[in-house]
C-alpha cells in the first residue's frame, strides 16, 4: 500500500512538474518508462516502426487525442506505412465509451482507412487488422453503435485465431470482448474470456500497458474485482504520463472499498488532465477532468471527507464550457452536485439542485440529465415538497420513455430505476406504505439486475440502500439491516450504508452488529 502511494505521489509531481520544462514536448517524445512496453511489428521502416510502438501505448491505455497525434506521425515518418491509417482510424473509435460515434467521427475513420487502400498491404496480417477496423466504420445508416462493435469483435476473434503468436490480436480481441459484454450478464461469460487471454500474455509481457488496463475493465464488477487488484497496483507505475492509466486503478478500489487508494488514484489524474489541457491549448476544460473529479469526489464523500468534496463542487460551479461536449461532460455536470447533496442527506440542497449549465446540449444526454432529476425529486419528496418531487417524477417518466423510444434500453433502465425510487418516496410522503415499499423493491431489483457504465464510479445512491433507509423509517429495523447488508456485500465500506446499518442493527438490538459497523466506520475515518 505504501508503495503504491508513493508511485501516485511521484506520478502527481513529475505531472505538475513547470511547464518550462516541457518547450517543445510531443507525443512522439514519450519512451517507454511514461507509456509502458508494446510491440507491434508491422511493414514499416524502423523509425516508423518505433513511433509505431508508442502511439500503440497511447491506444492502450485510451489516450485518443494523442494516439491520434503519434500515428499521423507514422504516416509522416513512412509515407507507404498502411497501418498507421489503421492506427487513426482506431483512435477515433473509443469502444468503452458511452458516447456514440457522430457521423465526423466515422467519416474521420473513413477517410483515414480509403488512404490506407491507396497503399500496398504488405502482409496478410495486416491486411485482416485494416479489415476488422473498417467494420466500426463501414458506411451504413443501418448499423448502430453496438451492432459496429459485435462486428469488430468478431473479426478481431479472427485476426488472433489467425495469428496465434500475436499478442497485440490477443490484446485487441480481449477489449473488443469487453466492449461487447451485456451489462445484463451476470455470468461475465466475455470479462472472464478476456480476462483467461490477458492473463497469459502478462506472463511474457509484464510491462504492457493495455494488458494491466484491460484487465482492471474485465475485473470491474463486485464479484471478479480482486483478480483486478494486481493490475490496479501496477498500472499506473507502468504509464504514469497518461491521465488515464493514472486514474484507472480507482475503478477496482473502489469496487473492493479503498477509498483512500481511489482518491488519490483521481487526484494524480486530475492534475494530469489539467497539464494536458494546458499543454494543448484547450479553450474549455478537458472532458476527461470531469471523470476524474467525479470519482474523487464519491472517494471523498466515503471517507467523510466533506471539505475536499465540496471543493469539488465548487471548482466545477466554476466550469462554463467543456471540450467536448459528450455523455463523460454531462454526466459529471450532474453527477458531482447531485452526489454532493445526496450523500450527505441534504434533501433540501438537493430539491433545489438545477440542470447545469443551461446552454449546456442537455437534449443530446436525457440519461445524465436525468440525474439532476432523480436528485432533486428524492430530495423534494423527503423534504416536504411533494407537488415539486412530482414535477420531477414526470420528467424521469418523459427522459425514459424518449429513451425507449430510440431503443436506448441501457440508459431507459437507469433512469426507470431513479423514477421508481422518486416515485416511491412521493408514496412515502403522501402515507401510501404499501405502495412506497412496492416501487422502492422494484427499483432496487431493476438496479441489481444490470451494471454500472464506465462513466460512473457508482449510483448517485444505490437503490437497495433506499430501500434500507424507507425500512428504517418505517420501524423495521430487521429488514433494513437486511437490505443494508446487501448493499455492503457489493459495496464494501460505503459509508452511509454503514452508518444506517449501525443504526438498523441498534433499533434492532443487535449489539455485535451495531460493534462490527462501528468498527468499520472508524477504520475509514483512520485510513483517510
Amino acid at each position: 500500500m505504501k508503495r503504491y502511494v508513493c508511485l501516485v505521489l511521484l506520478a502527481v509531481l513529475w505531472l505538475t512538474r513547470p511547464l518550462a520544462a516541457d518547450e517543445g514536448h510531443h507525443a512522439s517524445d514519450f519512451s517507454e518508462q511514461h507509456l509502458g512496453k508494446v510491440h507491434f511489428p508491422v511493414s514499416c521502416s524502423t523509425t516508423a516502426q518505433a513511433q509505431f510502438n508508442r502511439a500503440v501505448a497511447m491506444l492502450h491505455s485510451f489516450w485518443y487525442d494523442e494516439a491520434a497525434k503519434a500515428f499521423t506521425q507514422v504516416t509522416i515518418i513512412d509515407p507507404s506505412c498502411a497501418m498507421g491509417y489503421w492506427g487513426v482510424a482506431m483512435s477515433h473509435y473509443h469502444q468503452l465509451w458511452a458516447t456514440p460515434p457522430t457521423a465526423a467521427v466515422l467519416q474521420t475513420g473513413r477517410e483515414a482507412l480509403q488512404k490506407a487502400t491507396k497503399l500496398p498491404i504488405k502482409t496478410t496480417r495486416e491486411r485482416a487488422y485494416l479489415a476488422a477496423v473498417g467494420d466500426l466504420y463501414r458506411d451504413d445508416a443501418s448499423l448502430d453503435y453496438n451492432a459496429r462493435r459485435v462486428h469488430y469483435e468478431k473479426a478481431m476473434e479472427q485476426v488472433w485465431i489467425a495469428n496465434p503468436q500475436d499478442n497485440e490480436a490477443a490484446v485487441f480481441y480481449a477489449l473488443a470482448l469487453i466492449s461487447t459484454a451485456s451489462p445484463q450478464d451476470k455470468t461475465y461469460t466475455y470479462q472472464k474470456k478476456a480476462l483467461a487471454l490477458l492473463q497469459k500474455i502478462l506472463e511474457v509481457e509484464p510491462g504492457h500497458p493495455g494488458v494491466a488496463h484491460y484487465i482492471i475493465h474485465s475485473s470491474d464488477y463486485p464479484e471478479l474485482a480482486q483478480l483486478g487488484l494486481n493490475a490496479a497496483r501496477s498500472y499506473a507505475n507502468l504509464a504514469p504520463a497518461v491521465p488515464h492509466a493514472l486514474h484507472m486503478p480507482s475503478h477496482i478500489f473502489i469496487r473492493l472499498g479503498y477509498w483512500h487508494d481511489a482518491a488519490q488514484s483521481n487526484l494524480a489524474a486530475y492534475h494530469a488532465a489539467k497539464e494536458h489541457a494546458r499543454k494543448t491549448a484547450m479553450t474549455a476544460t478537458w472532458d476527461q477532468q470531469f471523470h476524474f473529479m467525479d470519482y474523487m469526489m464519491y472517494a471523498y464523500l466515503q471517507q467523510g471527507e466533506m471539505t475536499r468534496s465540496r471543493e469539488i463542487l465548487q471548482e466545477l460551479q466554476g466550469i462554463k464550457k467543456a471540450q467536448p461536449e459528450n455523455t463523460t461532460t454531462a454526466y459529471g455536470f450532474a453527477a458531482i452536485p447531485a452526489r454532493h447533496a445526496v450523500e450527505r442527506g441534504n434533501w433540501q440542497e438537493a430539491a433545489a439542485l438545477q440542470v447545469a449549465p443551461a446552454d449546456f446540449p442537455w437534449q443530446q444526454f436525457g440519461w445524465c440529465e436525468a440525474i439532476t432529476h432523480f436528485a432533486r425529486g428524492l430530495g423534494a419528496a423527503r423534504s416536504g415538497k411533494v407537488a415539486q418531487a412530482h414535477g420531477s417524477l414526470q420528467r424521469l417518466e418523459q427522459l425514459r420513455d424518449a429513451d425507449r423510444a430510440a431503443n436506448r434500453k441501457y440508459t431507459a433502465d437507469q433512469i426507470e430505476i431513479q423514477r421508481l425510487a422518486v416515485a416511491a418516496w412521493i408514496a412515502h410522503a403522501e402515507g401510501k406504505s404499501s405502495e412506497a415499499l412496492a416501487s422502492m423493491h422494484a427499483s432496487a431489483e431493476l438496479e441489481d439486475a444490470t451494471e454500472k457504465d464506465n462513466v460512473s464510479p457508482g449510483a448517485i445512491i444505490p437503490a437497495r440502500e433506499l430501500l434500507g433507509q424507507l425500512f428504517l423509517i418505517m420501524n423495521q429495523p430487521r429488514a433494513a439491516l437486511q437490505e443494508l447488508e446487501a448493499v455492503l456485500a457489493r459495496i464494501p465500506n460505503r459509508r452511509n450504508a454503514l452508518l444506517h446499518a449501525v443504526e438498523a442493527a441498534k433499533q434492532a438490538g443487535d449489539q455485535e452488529k451495531v460493534r462490527q459497523y462501528q468498527k468499520q466506520l472508524e477504520s475509514l475515518i483512520h485510513a483517510g
